[in-house]
């Protein structure tokens, strides 16, 4: 697989990847989600490409302070092959040279498998309660 930046071609096929790993939900429009990324640090938007087809993206953010990992999706028919390590490799050292000391992510509880995979790629489930507030409204 090689990795490289989203470009704005990639939107489509970047979407339908988002549905097929079921990361779109009614709250989460992947267009707006998109267009905020590219507003800030959009070299954190990773694709991978294989013969072609994008079959993975990440989307890595740094605030300062921590760095977090949004995103994170790999074409089910491609899963299984390191793809989902090696892009996560990618978008960590992006994150690490912009000075951050630490990667935070969230993960839906009801998701075993993907829980699973970021255990096995070295991170670890943390004492802390996460919590959030819509501040944009359903239109």
């Amino acid at each position: 697989m090689q990795i490289r930046h989203f470009v704005e071609s990639d939107r489509k096929d970047v979407i339908t990847l988002w549905k097929a790993c079921d990361l779109v939900k009614p709250q989460n429009d992947p267009n707006k989600d998109i267009d905020r990324k590219l507003k800030v640090d959009p070299e954190l938007f990773l694709v991978g490409m294989e013969d072609g087809e994008l079959v993975a993206s990440v989307m890595g953010g740094y605030e300062g302070h921590r760095g977090w990992v949004n995103y994170l999706a790999v074409s089910p028919e491609a899963q299984r092959k390191g793809y989902g390590k090696q892009i996560m490799v990618a978008v960590e050292e992006s994150i690490k040279q912009k000075g951050s000391p630490k990667i935070n992510l969230q993960v839906r509880s009801s998701n075993h498998k993907v829980l699973a995979f970021y255990r096995a790629i070295g991170y670890v489930i943390e004492d802390v309660v996460s919590f959030g507030k819509r501040l944009e409204q359903d239109s």
